[in-house]
């Protein structure tokens, strides 16, 4: 994509306009959330074999959406981590920071309001929640599927994202002929990911060449099973 590139940006009143990237990066000086794409709001269920995997968009107003944005990004303790590869020991392409849990930081009143949406949308309590900050089109993360949790099996996972729209692709681990996913994720969107979701499927969110903004991402999770995990709700 050159700096010509159009680019769709949708407005509070749900008109698309296209403008071009280089007009956006200019507007990154002034207005960082004025750039990011809610999408439409819509509700998606892709019917995967093997998992569930749905998705809200615009689950988050545009107000709540940025408000989140700009309370996380200046007011989280991020932190870049480290990891061997092979014999080199190499940064995360990306920062990190984690809440909750017996190893957690402890919850501030932002992430707990957003959980309390989640929670109230899918019926499903989580204790932690990881927060992963793409700082621009650089950072990135690879195929992978989440590691297990101490209780030795896997959970729903809820993901929430605010900023920059990045795709979110999918495949399956052993069906190298089955459909593979390129997920918008758009400001204020969120992921539900099944139970099953990390036995059967890979996921990643490359780099892209693009002039992009930042976007922080929530993974939402269980790892006490002392407590209740489905909330039952009313009527």
């Amino acid at each position: 994509m050159n700096k010509y590139t159009l680019f769709p940006v949708t407005d509070q009143t749900g008109i698309t306009n296209f403008l071009s990237i280089s007009y956006l990066y200019r507007m990154t000086l002034f207005d960082e959330t004025a750039l990011f794409d809610e999408g439409k709001k819509r509700f998606t269920d892709f019917h995967l074999p093997d998992a569930d995997l749905r998705l809200w968009e615009q689950f988050f107003s545009k107000d709540a959406s940025d408000h989140y944005y700009k309370t996380l990004k200046d007011h989280t303790p991020w932190q870049q981590r480290v990891r061997k590869m092979y014999d080199r020991v190499l940064p995360d392409p990306r920062l990190t920071a984690f809440y909750g849990g017996q190893k957690g930081l402890p919850w501030t009143p932002a992430l707990l309001e957003i959980k309390e949406k989640v929670e109230a949308e899918c019926g499903i309590v989580f204790d932690r929640v990881l927060l992963n900050y793409y700082r621009d089109g650089n950072d990135a993360v690879s195929w992978h599927s989440d590691t297990l949790p101490s209780d030795g099996r896997h959970h729903e996972i809820g993901s929430v994202s605010f900023g920059e729209t990045r795709l979110f692709k999918v495949r399956h681990k052993t069906d190298k002929q089955g459909a593979r996913l390129d997920i918008p994720l758009t400001h204020g969107s969120f992921l539900l990911m099944g139970a099953s979701m990390q036995d059967h499927y890979e996921h990643h969110v490359p780099k892209t060449t693009r002039e992009a903004a930042g976007r922080i991402n929530l993974t939402f999770r269980i790892a006490d099973l002392s407590k209740p995990v489905y909330l039952i709700k009313a009527g």
